[in-house]
């Protein structure tokens, strides 16, 4: 956060105060959260800088923007400003929405803020047309514009199923995995081949968060007919993110009315999440048994020859040339998930157009130096060696040691995995670093932990951790 800050002047004043700080948020917050709350706000600073006034839609809004960034909009503020500044948020007139004059001043804040999350609150993102029925499917997510890999096989082949089939197996099918892998496109994927093959067919495709807020529009306005006419009608729900159901008892219950509703009717449910069921926190358990009782599918990250062809898929959608040295070259260094992926790709054909020269693993490498100067930085034996240490709460010294007990060995061929799969070290360097193991030691435990993750959820559970704790 102070690099963030760092980029802009101190003491910044007038109209420059309130886009410096969006600046700063807009790098803090995922995209997502930024759009819905922060980006349409708009600020009027006092002329003598002492007071800024947010202007926010409503007060639905309002108390959420309170409970949830205020405190943080003042650190920022009184960063940017080099003295304390009072915050205000205050509805704007219905007559010009969020640009002029103040109503409804909401008591000030300063310093941090005052008021408890609302409950089941999450962004609102748009209604359907009254009337009418929207998918909210993105048309370009398809199974054929998925690449297949080990790595999402079962996944995909349950979600053609279920495409083909809905109502009948693998119902309710849970997809979970990590940030940026594919889970979200192989919902769509489902939608878009169930529409194709049944075009009168109600699908809807929702982020959790929008469920949330339907439930709270529901109370306020006491729609619940309407909003179970929405939800209990459906054919197909496809619903990203389920995480976001904790601690939001209203939410669960109606889900869990939902859930009953679509089962009993037939209809099928396809949901993701960032962890496995049973991996779940403040969720009923009743829920939970549910989300538990279809078929619970992963999806890994991207083994290299995936990434390999998602590279060159990709830049041929762009009609862009990849030679297969480069697009080795980009998926041995970007790892994580396809996203990543993606940005690695944008960034050098911009790189390539820019100075107008062909793609190569040098012009790659200039292109990606600032992502490969932090991974070389990040990732090391030594830091992988520490980090799971501290994960199985076992000492760093015991990594090299030849004592042999099951509560070191495991998590000593666990290091010895993610060695192999996040540097470039050889087997007989990732050895040495392991008390000068012969390299087909480290062989058997990168052989027997990679076979394991496929069969034992929680080992697959625990490596996703560790590996999003060394990746940052």
């Amino acid at each position: 956060m102070q690099e963030q800050l760092a980029a802009h002047p101190a003491s910044e004043t007038g109209p420059t105060l309130w886009p410096a700080c969006l600046d700063v948020l807009a790098q803090e917050l995922p995209e997502q959260q930024f759009n819905t709350w922060i980006k349409p706000l708009s600020a009027q600073v006092a002329p003598d800088f002492s007071r800024l006034t947010v202007l926010v839609a409503n007060r639905f809004k309002l108390d959420w923007v309170r409970a949830q960034y205020a405190a943080r909009i003042v650190a920022i503020l009184e960063k940017l400003h080099g003295q304390p500044i009072q915050l205000e948020l205050a509805l704007a007139p219905r007559s010009s929405p969020t640009k002029s004059g103040v109503s409804d001043v909401s008591k000030p804040l300063s310093g941090a803020a005052e008021a408890a999350e609302p409950q089941d609150a999450r962004p609102p993102a748009e209604e359907p047309a009254p009337g009418a029925h929207r998918s909210r499917l993105n048309t370009g997510l398809t199974f054929e514009a998925l690449v297949e890999g080990s790595a999402n096989r079962m996944a995909r082949a349950a979600a053609l199923h279920v495409a083909g089939a809905p109502g009948r197996l693998y119902n309710p099918l849970f997809i979970y995995g990590g940030v940026g892998l594919g889970k979200t496109h192989l919902m769509h994927a489902v939608g878009n081949k169930l529409l194709a093959d049944r075009p009168d067919a109600k699908v809807l495709y929702i982020h959790a968060e929008q469920f949330v807020s339907d439930v709270v529009k529901a109370y306020q306005r006491k729609t619940f007919d309407e909003f179970k006419e929405r939800y209990h009608s459906l054919d197909l729900l496809l619903i990203d993110d389920v995480q976001f159901f904790a601690n939001k008892d209203r939410t669960q219950e109606e889900f869990f009315n939902a859930f009953e509703a679509l089962l009993a009717k037939k209809s099928h449910i396809v949901m993701t999440s960032d962890t496995y069921p049973k991996g779940l926190t403040d969720i009923h358990e009743r829920l939970v048994s549910r989300f538990d009782s279809g078929l619970t599918v992963a999806i890994e990250p991207p083994e290299l020859e995936m990434r390999v062809a998602i590279l060159m898929n990709k830049a041929h959608a762009e009609s862009a040339e990849m030679p297969e040295e480069v697009a080795f070259f980009v998926a041995k260094n970007v790892r994580s998930n396809v996203r990543e992926l993606e940005g690695a790709l944008r960034k050098i054909l911009a790189y390539s157009r820019f100075n107008q020269k062909d793609v190569s693993i040098q012009l790659a490498r200039e292109a990606l130096r600032d992502l490969l100067s932090i991974q070389n930085r990040q990732i090391s034996v030594e830091n992988i060696q520490k980090t799971v240490a501290d994960y199985y709460k076992i000492k760093v010294a015991d990594m090299y040691s030849k004592k042999r007990p099951a509560s070191i060995a495991r998590p000593r061929q666990i290091a010895m995995y993610l060695a192999k799969e996040l540097t470039q070290k050889s087997l007989p360097e990732i050895g040495e670093l392991f008390g000068g193991r012969d390299h087909t030691t480290v062989l058997h435990a990168v052989r027997k932990i990679a076979g394991e993750r496929q069969q034992l959820t929680e080992l697959n559970q625990q490596l996703h951790v560790l590996e999003q704790t060394l990746k940052g």
